[in-house]
């Protein structure tokens, strides 16, 4: 009788196994890619948002907030989280020089 039930719960656990790698962990480390990519967003970078507008990061602000650019001297406010793609990298500054 205890090995039929263990035997009925192994289908579940199979499910939840495949699921997980299916499904959750892909979306984590989808998340943590896209964490990294707006943590390292400066200055210069031209953006894509969620919105779907094209511009360029003219201010990083300390509380989560981005200056863009969208033509010019048209400024909007946006949240570093609603940032979707970098189009464009700047080059660091270079300490040496």
């Amino acid at each position: 009788m205890e090995g039929s039930a263990i035997a009925q719960f192994v289908p579940l656990i199979l499910i939840f196994a495949i699921m997980y790698f299916l499904l959750i962990r892909p979306q984590q480390k989808k998340i943590k890619e896209h964490q990294k990519m707006v943590e390292s967003l400066r200055r210069g970078d031209q953006v894509v948002t969620q919105g779907g507008l094209i511009g360029k990061v003219v201010k990083v602000k300390d509380n989560n907030e981005l200056d863009v650019e969208l033509a010019e001297g048209v400024k909007v406010r946006v949240v570093q989280n609603t940032i979707a793609q970098v189009l464009s990298k700047t080059e660091p500054a270079n300490a040496d020089k």
